[in-house]
């Protein structure tokens, strides 16, 4: 029978060994890398920001149809607060919110109880609040276009970039204020666009019980208001937030005002208008 050289089991010992080495030196790298991705989530960055989503896959990889009811109009997540809103959904929809390193927890989501004519908007719904409920890992890249990705227990994916909130964009929290627009624009002087049409406002005041006690006069207002979609015949009150920019352009206005929401809108007939 032949014998082995004493040589050869030491050379066992040493590849079993190196073999041991290797498989410990993966598992640290993998432990590493782990850690690598699951990095603490700057929570101040959140609120900075009117998340739009961008994608959203399933588990299996395929896009969620769902969620993109509205493709002229993203659905979008603010933070603020402790709290999370949902805009362009078919309802409001909202609910608070708890980021702990890079776990971010929805509590249960809320929403007004409007019908949806639109079929693909009351799925669009649905297809919200059960996703946006308990535990999710959350990863965020800043920079000139920041990112937002959420990983949801069930494996689907949902991306978002980042767009500067108004409080972000002029540096600070801005004042409420309500103004009255007409159902007409009127002429007015522009230093840049001849013969520009203006929308006509007036200032709105109400007490701490919500009744209207006053209304200033009528103006023209050389500038758009950010996040509001002027329909002619149409005359709408508006909660504002007005802000005033540190660096005025040659060609605009110092203060700012930035849509919050519509309070009143009437449909108005030419003879009444």
């Amino acid at each position: 029978m032949t014998k082995l050289s004493p040589i050869v089991p030491a050379l066992l010992t040493c590849a079993l060994a190196a073999c041991a080495g290797t498989g410990s030196s993966d598992k640290a790298t993998s432990q590493q890398q782990t850690q690598a991705t699951s990095q603490a989530v700057d929570a101040t960055q959140l609120p900075r920001y009117h998340w739009k989503l961008q994608d959203a896959r399933a588990s299996d990889g395929k896009r969620i149809d769902a969620l993109f009811a509205r493709e002229d109009k993203p659905l979008t997540l603010d933070f603020h607060d402790g709290n999370v809103s949902v805009r362009n959904a078919c309802n409001g929809i909202g609910g608070s919110y708890k980021l702990e390193g890079d776990t971010l927890t929805f509590g249960p989501m809320m929403g007004t109880m409007m019908a949806c004519a639109d079929p693909k908007l009351t799925a669009l719904d649905g297809a919200v609040t059960t996703r946006l409920n308990g535990k999710s890992q959350v990863a965020l890249a800043a920079g000139a276009s920041p990112s937002l990705k959420i990983t949801l227990a069930s494996g689907d994916v949902l991306s978002f970039t980042g767009e500067e909130t108004a409080e972000t964009k002029y540096g600070g929290p801005g004042k409420q204020t309500f103004l009255e627009v007409a159902p007409q624009r009127v002429a007015c002087s522009h230093p840049l666009i001849p013969n520009h049409q203006c929308l006509n406002v007036r200032e709105v005041v109400y007490g701490d019980n919500g009744v209207k006690t006053s209304t200033g006069q009528w103006r023209p207002l050389y500038e758009e208001i950010e996040g509001y979609s002027f329909q002619p015949g149409t005359r709408n009150v508006l909660r504002l937030k007005q802000f005033e920019r540190k660096n005025v352009p040659a060609d605009a206005s110092r203060t700012v005002y930035v849509l919050d929401m519509v309070v009143e809108s009437e449909l108005v007939s030419p003879a009444k208008g």
